[in-house]
């Protein structure tokens, strides 16, 4: 199974939101930059078989704008499993839920994705970014897996013009 993990994207200043934490939406240019993730996920085909969502806002606007951005729409729940506290026995659970899918895709917080991503692949140090994207191959079976890739926004919010920059 390809797990998708995917931290929401930036979102208003804890400093400056005068609601709760819960209902922190993204920015603006949170929800752009997420739209340009969405458009590079698509031409790489990356549409998930399920896609689950922390239900806080900054979480299920991410996992909205890459639903909707992959045609995958329909396939987006909320699950509070993937709100803060998030780890590995709600991992478990969750893909136990899903062990037929092909691809799922989880939509979530710090510091709980990298201290699973983590520690799936073996107790690794890692970070996980706003807008950050990690894939790691899971069997289901042994519960064995390999961190194929961690990208940063950087990577996935490259201009999707087709036209290139014009310099080299």
């Amino acid at each position: 199974m390809r797990l998708l993990l995917l931290r929401h994207g930036q979102a208003e200043p804890r400093e400056t939101w005068n609601g709760g934490d819960e209902g922190r939406p993204l920015t603006a240019e949170g929800r752009s930059a997420m739209a340009r993730e969405a458009a590079v996920l698509a031409r790489l085909g990356s549409a998930p078989d399920v896609i689950l969502s922390s239900p806080l806002t900054r979480a299920h606007e991410t996992a909205q704008i890459v639903a909707e951005g992959l045609g995958v729409a329909d396939r987006l729940h909320d699950d509070v499993r993937l709100a803060p506290g998030f780890g590995p026995t709600q991992l478990e659970e969750i893909l136990e839920e899903h062990r037929e899918a092909r691809t799922v895709m989880l939509v979530g917080h710090e510091p709980d994705f990298s201290l699973t991503i983590g520690g799936l692949v073996g107790g690794a140090a890692l970070v996980c970014k706003k807008g950050g994207l990690a894939r790691v191959d899971v069997d289901p079976e042994s519960g064995a897996a390999e961190l194929v890739w961690l990208l940063p926004p950087k990577v996935l919010t490259v201009s999707t013009s087709k036209g290139g920059s014009g310099g080299d």
